[in-house]
């Protein structure tokens, strides 16, 4: 493993819901953990979400999974979050920090907490989302509270303050973890390690590119000049 790779502090959790990718990115060293949602499910074709996830579950038994619930009514949710975390106990059970209708998921994130499920508070944009959702939490057990960096980026705002500032609030809860989730580009990994952000999820396009890590940018140069040079040719070029 490259030796920047080797000396991060964050953990690399994989985000998909494609059987064969989960399974083999499960198999690499630098893979701690695994996240997935039902937008990647509804992507990959998954129709029995149960049957899915026990299948995964029965071999990938040492690293934290998260399943998502997809109900919009919060007593359906704590039904389909009990169900969940009953899988495995390696099992995190993701809980959207509001429903569609805007009303915010704390007291039922209170709830589960205190019936010691390990949750994952997710769709986070806020650091008032991350204080509430904080401070609902249980110190006694295991949690993660994502922060969707990517998408605050998308909207023009640097996510690095924001992100700071998670990390401080989570310090009252040593059981939580912040994940720095839709990460947009390979270099967020490493801006995750450098404010302590403990977890950061990371799609296979951008797990892809870790190979580059540490390659001489000279050598690299070379290479992208060669490429549009045999385009160039490949497609005939004239003028």
């Amino acid at each position: 493993m490259n030796q920047r790779l080797a000396e991060l502090r964050t953990k690399i959790f994989a985000d998909g819901a494609d059987r064969d990718g989960m399974l083999e990115m499960s198999r690499k060293d630098y893979i701690k953990g695994l996240t997935t949602n039902p937008t990647l499910m509804a992507k990959s074709g998954i129709k029995n979400y149960k049957s899915f996830a026990l299948d995964i579950l029965g071999a990938i038994n040492s690293m934290p999974i998260s399943f998502e619930v997809f109900s919009d009514d919060f007593s359906e949710m704590e039904d389909q979050a009990l169900e969940i975390a009953s899988w495995a106990t390696n099992v995190y059970v993701k809980i959207p920090i509001t429903n569609t209708k805007r009303v915010p998921s704390y007291e039922l994130i209170h709830k589960l907490a205190s019936r010691e499920v390990k949750l994952n508070v997710t769709a986070i944009m806020t650091l008032e989302q991350v204080k509430h959702s904080t401070e609902a939490l249980n110190p006694h057990v295991e949690a993660y509270v994502s922060v969707f960096a990517g998408r605050i980026a998308d909207t023009g705002i640097d996510p690095l303050p924001l992100m700071k500032e998670s990390v401080s609030i989570l310090t009252s809860k040593p059981k939580s973890e912040l994940i720095w989730a839709s990460p947009r580009e390979l270099l967020n990994i490493f801006h995750a390690d450098s404010i302590g952000c403990q977890v950061i999820t990371v799609t296979n396009d951008i797990l892809k590119k870790l190979e580059l890590v540490g390659k001489n940018l000279e050598d690299y140069s070379l290479e992208t000049v060669k490429m549009f040079y045999d385009d160039g040719q490949k497609a005939g070029l004239k003028i």
